[in-house]
């Protein structure tokens, strides 16, 4: 049998997921936002300000326009399970960056498995960002200056999208 050995430095793995709601303005639904991701992930979201003022959107710098929460280690494969369910197991190759990296639009959050409507809170869309790793990048967030991540090292999108065909039984698109 003349099976190839893949090296334990070459395997793929989920680093975190980013959940992020933009509501465009502070007040009553910055709240409700703020309710949906902590009833979706149980973990209390950041706030996130305007980085600059828009007079037409009545926004002004650092006014309170978002929120997200980060997941790390089995939250985030449990949680990006759910995601993938939502999106019945199909993924936009467009969603691809060519670092590996995944994001995915959610319209309504009630779409994703085990979410049931709440009246008081309403209906959000949401953003899905997924990061991938390889063992060692850690290297590049080193204090050295030096320190990079080699290119035969880095995650494509082609390895990102064979990744979640395997992993999660994903279709891409």
């Amino acid at each position: 049998m003349s099976q190839v050995m893949e090296s334990s430095m070459k395997r793929i793995a989920v680093d975190k997921v980013v959940i992020n709601i933009g509501v465009g303005k502070s007040g009553e639904p910055m709240e409700k936002a703020k309710k949906a991701l902590t009833e979706l992930t149980g973990h209390q979201p950041a706030i996130r300000g305007a980085k600059k003022t828009v007079r037409d959107f009545g926004i002004h710098q650092g006014e309170p326009i978002g929120a997200m929460v980060t997941l790390r280690r089995e939250e985030a494969i449990e949680f990006l399970k759910r995601v993938i369910a939502a999106k019945k197991n199909v993924l936009k190759e467009s969603s691809f960056d060519n670092f590996g990296n995944l994001s995915i639009g959610i319209h309504e959050h009630i779409d994703i498995p085990g979410t049931k409507y709440n009246p008081e809170i309403g209906i959000f869309g949401m953003d899905v960002n997924i990061v991938l790793v390889r063992p060692g990048y850690r290297i590049a967030r080193k204090s050295r200056k030096r320190a990079k991540v080699g290119r035969s090292h880095r995650i494509t999108k082609d390895d990102a999208i064979a990744y979640f065909k395997e992993q999660y039984g994903a279709e891409v698109q």
